[in-house]
């Protein structure tokens, strides 16, 4: 749904009350800005999907405890910038590059990191969010691996200021961006990892899991297609990645939730499993369509 402008909903109540009839060219005006206005979704939903998306920096420490080395050839270069002109490029590569940042923290690389963080800045500050990002503390916590929990807390704290500041400037489709470019480049250095070491089973189960939240970000960017060509064609392209994913099987079982303490705190514990039937002939699909959607969002 669209919300009309003001201006717009007057116009024609007061046409259809037979009062003062507003001047024409300025009506049609009115119209096509109604129609290039784009529509919006409330914080708690884009809240709730962020729940649902494993942090980068949680998917990193993942990749790490593989045992597999540092791998800058999985990263978008940070030198990129300069191709994105478009806050539609700005937006989803601000997201690749938050991954790509948690990726160098988890493995120290701490030279590689400040680059990401300049890189942030630049993109940030091109979609006039650059004063949301404290630069000089992210990069305190990006140097010392012990700070990872707070560097989780600031860089969802950071997401959150900014998604009701977008919000409230009408443009909650930039942290969709945000989500669906982060969520991709976590997918992207997931599969390459999984590919290289096939034996690993937490990480085939990551990418079977990602199933989930790929039909949410579908829903998302499914909201915006009448009125975003990009996000249009974006939908399309992660439609196809849902056709190779269709064949990936999810099995939930039920058990009833449990009370325990934790530090003193009750907290509610789900019991609840779920087995998922991926192969690594599915990793290879997925992971080839996923770089295919990369390419064309990182050139």
């Amino acid at each position: 749904m669209r919300i009309l402008p003001i201006g717009l909903c007057l116009a024609i109540l007061l046409s259809a009350c037979g009062g003062k009839k507003p001047d024409e060219q300025a009506f049609l005006e009115e119209i096509d800005s109604a129609k290039t206005e784009g529509p919006t979704i409330s914080e708690e939903v884009i809240g709730d999907i962020l729940q649902q998306i494993p942090s980068p920096l949680e998917i990193s420490v993942l990749l790490k405890e593989s045992g597999k080395k540092y791998n800058a050839s999985y990263l978008n270069s940070p030198d990129n910038t300069s191709k994105y002109n478009t806050n539609y490029k700005k937006a989803l590569n601000l997201g690749l590059y938050g991954t790509d940042l948690g990726y160098t923290n988890i493995y120290e690389q701490n030279q590689d990191g400040v680059k990401y963080m300049a890189s942030i800045k630049t993109l940030a500050d091109g979609l006039s969010i650059g004063q949301f990002f404290d630069i000089e503390t992210i990069g305190r916590l990006a140097t010392n691996s012990k700070n990872l929990d707070s560097l989780l807390l600031i860089t969802t704290q950071n997401f959150n200021t900014i998604n009701h500041y977008l919000q409230s400037q009408g443009r909650a489709n930039l942290s969709v961006l945000f989500l669906t470019g982060g969520w991709l480049e976590a997918l992207h250095i997931t599969c390459a990892t999984a590919m290289a070491n096939p034996d690993n089973q937490q990480l085939k189960e990551t990418i079977g899991e990602q199933k989930i939240i790929l039909e949410s970000i579908m829903l998302l960017l499914s909201f915006y297609k009448e009125s975003d060509q990009n996000m249009a064609s974006l939908l399309t392209d992660m439609e196809e990645l849902k056709k190779v994913y269709d064949k990936v099987k999810i099995t939930y079982t039920y058990k009833e939730s449990t009370m325990e303490i934790v530090n003193g705190v009750a907290v509610i514990k789900d019991n609840s499993t779920s087995t998922i039937e991926i192969t690594p002939e599915d990793i290879a699909s997925i992971s080839a369509v996923t770089s295919s959607i990369r390419t064309k969002i990182i050139s």
